[in-house]
């Protein structure tokens, strides 16, 4: 596609300009190396690079005009430079005019909360397109729309991303996009300018305090979302979750509640659960269904009233619930010695964690051990890790204490955090295994034939984060290899 320069610099406020206005502009980029000719960059300043320095790379790749803080000292001639006192809002506005704006003609549904948001997203996915309403998806795993599958890289991507694949969307007829929004998302500016249609609250623990240093901060920008939505929009939120009023007190949305403990506009109830399943009631129907866990019951129910809030047949929706396939390292198990079971799944916060090893504990018998195996992940909040530590010991039979994602740290200062967290009644339960997979056969080793292995913590991701490499990893993968042998 070609847009005029002049017509996507509209509303931009603009300090300066050097160069034409009148050229066509065939797309906007933020990386140098991947602009080709006739693009239009966008020199962003970043933690661990600045864009201003590439500024040259994307003229001789073929960039017809430059976006930035400051002019460079050489000017090119023909090149369009336009220089504004924020990038970031330059992008926002730039974007959405080379796009036309895609988030406005569908209804954009964000996802926010600490944990549930990638179940929520994928399973509103499966559930919108089994009713063949077309729906797309943008979430931690990957984005998907009609039979594109691209990995992706962020939780929630920059707004030129967003936008460009909700272009994409529209091109096939998308109706509908589901996409997780992310606390680093939100306060980075990278859902500015989109309409959403809707926002689902799920809940609110201990996370990302690396980054937002407090949990006010943390929740505060979560409730940022639910500010910015408008009235013809709806907010769904958890009131199982004590913050869910809070993220509605200043929305200007209409405002609707599901819970399971406490009252809601969408209520549920769990009848029975086992580890293939468990049977649910919801608004007085009894529904099977695959997944497990008051927190998949949670998200199902969470699933179901954004299908009645967007119109959905309930008799519908209920049958496609019960045909839902949970996400990939999402509690994904599979038998071993035909009594034995071994579950990966992705909880890496205290209460994911505690949620898992809970919902196991409800299910089975205790003739058998519940081996856990868990890291924690390295230049990321460490205030997590001794709760980590403690509610593995103190939930579990045996605990393997291994490396996650270490990146930058060393695994075994890692290990040692965590094990400051359990207490001296739990110290003979505990092994310290550093290297992920020889801790997985290790657990292989120790299994009886009947026991439950918990590998938690990476799920669905396929690599090691170590020292600036991504290392191909997966726990399913390397579980199968030692259990099925």
């Amino acid at each position: 596609m070609n847009q005029s320069l002049k017509n996507i610099l509209y509303k931009v406020q603009i300090l300066a300009i050097s160069g034409p206005t009148d050229q066509k502009i065939s797309n906007v980029e933020l990386d140098s190396r991947n602009i080709k000719k006739n693009n239009l960059f966008v020199a962003l300043p970043g933690i661990n690079s600045d864009g201003h320095n590439y500024i040259e790379d994307s003229i001789k790749n073929g960039a017809k005009a430059t976006v930035c803080l400051k002019f460079p000292d050489y000017l090119h001639k023909g090149h369009t430079y336009i220089k504004v006192s924020d990038v970031k809002k330059a992008l926002t506005i730039i974007s959405g005019n080379f796009f036309d704006h895609p988030s406005s003609k569908l209804k954009l549904i964000g996802i926010t909360g600490t944990n549930g948001k990638t179940t929520i997203s994928n399973l509103l996915f499966q559930l919108f397109n089994n009713q063949n309403r077309k729906a797309g998806l943008i979430s931690t795993i990957n984005i998907k729309y009609s039979k594109k599958v691209i990995p992706s890289t962020h939780t929630t991507p920059d707004i030129n991303t967003i936008n460009y694949f909700l272009y994409k969307m529209l091109e096939k007829k998308i109706k509908y996009c589901f996409i997780e929004v992310s606390s680093h998302g939100i306060s980075q500016g990278r859902i500015e300018g989109l309409n959403f249609y809707g926002a689902v609250f799920t809940n609110l623990t201990h996370d990302h305090l690396d980054y937002h240093k407090t949990f006010k901060n943390y929740r505060n920008t979560k409730k940022a979302l639910f500010d910015g939505l408008s009235k013809s929009a709806f907010s769904l939120v958890n009131s199982d979750d004590k913050n869910a009023l809070f993220m509605q007190q200043n929305t200007l949305s209409k405002k609707f509640r599901y819970g399971i403990n406490n009252f809601a506009d969408f209520n549920l109830k769990i009848l029975e659960c086992q580890f293939d399943g468990m049977l649910i009631k919801i608004d007085n129907e009894e529904v099977w269904t695959n997944l497990i866990g008051n927190f998949n019951a949670s998200n199902l129910l969470a699933v179901y009233s954004v299908s009645m809030l967007l119109g959905l047949s309930k008799r519908e929706t209920l049958i496609c619930i019960s045909n839902l396939k949970n996400v990939a390292g999402r509690f994904q198990s599979f038998q071993f010695e035909k009594k034995g079971l071994v579950i990966i799944d992705y909880a890496h916060t205290p209460n994911a964690l505690e949620n898992v090893i809970d919902t196991i504990n409800k299910i089975r018998t205790k003739n058998e051990n519940l081996i856990t195996i868990i890291g924690c992940g390295g230049d990321r909040d460490q205030e997590k890790r001794k709760l980590m530590g403690r509610i593995a010991s103190e939930k579990s039979d045996k605990v393997i204490f291994t490396s996650d994602n270490p990146r930058n740290e060393d695994p075994n200062n890692i290990i040692d955090q965590m094990k400051e967290g359990v207490i001296p009644e739990h110290f003979h339960k505990v092994i310290s295994v550093v290297e992920r997979e020889k801790a997985i056969k290790t657990s292989k080793d120790i299994a009886k034939k009947s026991d439950i292995i918990l590998i938690a913590g990476k799920g669905h991701e396929l690599y090691q984060e170590i020292s600036n490499s991504r290392i191909p990893f997966d726990d399913f993968l390397i579980a199968k290899k030692y259990f099925n042998n």
